[in-house]
């Protein structure tokens, strides 16, 4: 099933197509009364870490090893990822960050991880998840 999962800056207006507008920022964009900004949620617990997001800010890590580690953070908390899975499968998921540049910030690796991870899960949906369902399978292939 193919998810819609839209990226942008928080401080873009916002637009009656965004469909769920998430905030997944670990700070609060400067200058943004909560009730200006027409957000779903603000959902911190898939951003990078404190610490990985303090690295890249300052330059003590390249864009890459950025990247790398913080797939490794979503992949170690995959929970992290659900309530987001929850959004995307209802409709049009819009992430929203105060990064000033969308497609070098941790947008797109967020996106790219709940896209395999809604992906994933549908997946094993298809799978036979129960004995008599594989008893029916080995039936069904012993008549071809």
């Amino acid at each position: 099933m193919p998810y819609d999962i839209e990226l942008k800056r928080v401080y873009s207006p916002s637009d009656a197509s965004d469909g769920a507008r998430v905030l997944v920022d670990r700070l609060w964009p400067r200058g943004k009364a909560r009730e200006t900004l027409a957000l779903t949620d603000w959902y911190r617990d898939a951003s990078p870490s404190p610490a990985l997001r303090r690295q890249y800010h300052l330059g003590e890590i390249s864009e890459a090893v950025f990247a790398a580690r913080y797939r490794g953070e979503l992949r170690d908390a995959p929970d992290n990822l659900i309530p987001l899975m929850r959004y995307a499968r209802r409709g049009r998921l819009t992430l929203l960050t105060a990064t000033r540049n969308i497609q070098s910030s941790h947008l797109p690796i967020l996106r790219e991880s709940v896209l395999q991870a809604l992906h994933d899960e549908d997946v094993a949906d298809l799978e036979p998840a129960s004995p008599p369902c594989f008893a029916h399978q080995l039936h069904d292939q012993d008549q071809l």
